[in-house]
């Protein structure tokens, strides 16, 4: 008797299974219907754009046991950009902190804090930026790897 619920549970068992789908093969082999495009000539124009250069890098956040804190402002009457370097977990790691700064007439500033050397906590660099908005780009090379910490348009601070 115990046998024969047994089977009929292990039957039924199969059954639902089925029914769900559980049995399906993992890869879909469903391929799209071939369809012809046709191309259209679209007549060229030129256009002579001015735009400054931009890296189309993307911000990559420091690990936490490497983190750092690095800050930018831009002060109001003189239009100073200050990056200040406050140190924190992973700064015994620090090799470089690289700041560039293309400023909204077109002129590059590209600098290393403190000449290249290891920075240390409370270091400042300043450039000279505009009155209107300046694109800041900040890298921290830490443990022989650069990573992308800052990516923004600076404005004076109202």
């Amino acid at each position: 008797m115990k046998y024969a619920n047994l089977a009929a549970a292990c039957v039924a068992l199969f059954f639902c299974a089925m029914f769900a789908g559980c049995t399906s093969p993992t890869q879909a082999e469903i391929k799209p219907i071939d369809t012809t495009v046709t191309a259209t000539v679209v007549p060229e124009t030129l256009v002579t754009v001015v735009e400054t250069t931009t890296t189309l890098e993307s911000i990559v956040p420091l690990p936490a046991n490497l983190y750092v804190d690095v800050r930018l402002t831009k002060d109001r009457p003189t239009s100073k950009i200050h990056m200040l370097y406050n140190g924190g977990n992973g700064e015994i790691f620090v090799q470089s902190v690289r700041l560039k700064v293309t400023r909204s007439d077109g002129t590059v500033t590209d600098q290393l804090l403190d000449g290249g050397n290891q920075p240390k906590r409370g270091d400042e660099m300043v450039v000279v930026g505009t009155r209107t908005g300046d694109h800041c780009e900040v890298w921290v090379t830490t443990a022989g790897k650069v990573y992308k910490i800052i990516d923004e348009d600076l404005y004076p601070i109202q």
